[in-house]
């Protein structure tokens, strides 16, 4: 098979161009922007473009598909030259059913905890020797690459996200995949410049459920009131199946899962966690893992990669880094934190860089979600703002929207920076919340001055 991919530098995108080279397809690909880890990835893997743009003399007959990002436009130089020689056009989603329509499809979709819960699945079946594809937005500790594609599987394990498929395709992606299987983790607002009020958005997830095949299987959170609801009027075929938050302990801040086959002490902590792990055993269960092998393969289970992600340890002050950004994932890690480290002083840090999260139209969502911290604080870059066109927000704005009279809030990093560095560190926990990068804040740097300090 002969593929291109246009936009091939994106996170999913890179990664599924690599997992089809490796399965012995002839790749290529263009960006007019390609940053690290992409690049450097692709590089590794031979698939750097030589040139950065467009190039739709790239582009014969002898192709047999086109892979569209989303990062390109519809009016794409290579994507009409892809019409007009009539070569097969498919989205990232598209794709990824393409390759797995003859096997066990498992979607895991929800507004947070998608990435944990296909993540622990995941480490599940490897521990236990199961062969399957995968698709994550992660990265996971055993596995190099975050799409894997073989024909030696017949399972596919994909995290369902609800953003838009591609340019020309408005459709979630989580729509695409046709699952035998469904999860949903949870489901609160998000996207609103895709989605801008909550009922659009919530739509989504029923029509997710419409897309389960007939005589599948619907797990979904029972403590979410609006998983709950969709799942209720799920199709009459699917047998719909709740969870709740796994039965443990917490003592001297380890964590530990009460089994029938015992006491079983976790790497990961947080409520939410606890939710997830029961997703998790569900569908390890509908997919013949029994309990025992279950517990013994998640009591290794680390987390993903900046899912609540210990960077730094040290004597009695840890650093947590976490891709949460949602009003729900905020909320939810703070109080993993806290629930987890009682008598530590918590320091939580949430930088605004989504559309949603700097949109005042959808500030007031975050009220109270920092309330579980000691030192809370926001940043947010005004450059961000103008990058992404949106109208200027103050300070003011996120303290009123936030409701708490102890918020810190920054939109200069050398400020933020060193009022961290000048705090009084010891019996603490850092915690970093962002999908960006803090204005190119030296992370590692900083945890090293916390720890120490």
């Amino acid at each position: 098979m002969k593929i291109h991919f246009i936009a091939i530098g994106g996170s999913a995108m890179h990664n599924l161009a690599i997992a089809l080279k490796q399965k012995g397809y002839f790749i290529s690909g263009s960006d007019d922007e390609i940053f690290d880890p992409s690049r450097g990835r692709l590089e590794k893997n031979g698939l750097l473009p030589n040139d950065i743009g467009w190039f739709p003399e790239k582009l014969d007959r002898t192709f047999d598909a086109v892979v569209l990002g989303m990062h390109a436009r519809a009016d794409n130089l290579e994507l009409a030259r892809a019409k007009e020689l009539g070569i097969k056009i498919y989205s990232y989603p598209e794709y990824l059913f393409e390759q797995t329509k003859n096997k066990t499809r498992v979607v895991i979709g929800g507004s947070h905890g998608k990435t944990t819960i296909t993540s622990m699945i995941m480490h599940v079946l490897k521990d236990v020797g199961r062969n399957f594809d995968y698709m994550v937005g992660a990265q996971i500790e055993g596995f190099e690459n975050m799409v894997g594609l073989s024909n030696n599987t017949d399972i596919a394990i994909f995290e369902g996200d609800e953003y838009l498929t591609s340019p020309i395709d408005p459709r979630p992606k989580f729509h695409l995949y046709k699952p035998h299987i469904a999860v949903i983790s949870g489901i609160s607002w998000d996207h609103i410049n895709v989605f801008p009020t909550f009922e659009q958005y919530l739509k989504q997830f029923e029509l997710f459920t419409q897309t389960i095949v007939p005589n599948g299987h619907l797990i979904y959170c029972a403590n979410d009131k609006f998983a709950a609801q969709i799942a209720a009027n799920a199709p009459e075929s699917l047998s719909a199946v709740p969870y709740l938050a796994h039965a443990h302990k917490v003592d001297n801040s380890k964590i530990y899962l009460d089994t029938a086959h015992g006491e079983v002490e976790l790497e990961v902590f947080g409520s939410h966690n606890m939710e997830n792990i029961s997703a998790a055993k569900e569908v390890c269960s509908l997919l013949g893992i029994s309990g025992k092998q279950f517990y013994k393969s998640i009591s290794t289970f680390k987390g993903a990669a900046k899912r609540l992600e210990r960077i730094k340890q040290g004597a009695s002050t840890d650093v947590f880094l976490d891709f949460a950004h949602a009003p729900s994932k905020v909320a939810a890690t703070v109080k993993a934190l806290k629930e987890t480290y009682p008598n530590r002083t918590l320091v939580a840090c949430l930088e605004l860089h989504t559309f949603s999260s700097l949109n005042k139209d959808f500030l007031d969502e975050y009220k109270g979600t920092l309330n579980d911290a000691t030192h809370p604080i926001v940043y947010y870059n005004p450059v961000t703002l103008e990058h992404k066109k949106l109208p200027p927000i103050s300070r003011k704005m996120v303290i009123d929207s936030f409701r708490n009279e102890n918020l810190k809030v920054f939109d200069n990093a050398s400020e933020l920076l060193q009022y961290l560095v000048d705090l009084e560190w010891g019996n603490s926990n850092l915690l970093l919340m962002s999908s960006g990068n803090f204005a190119n804040l030296n992370i590692a740097q900083l945890a090293e001055i916390v720890v120490s300090g």
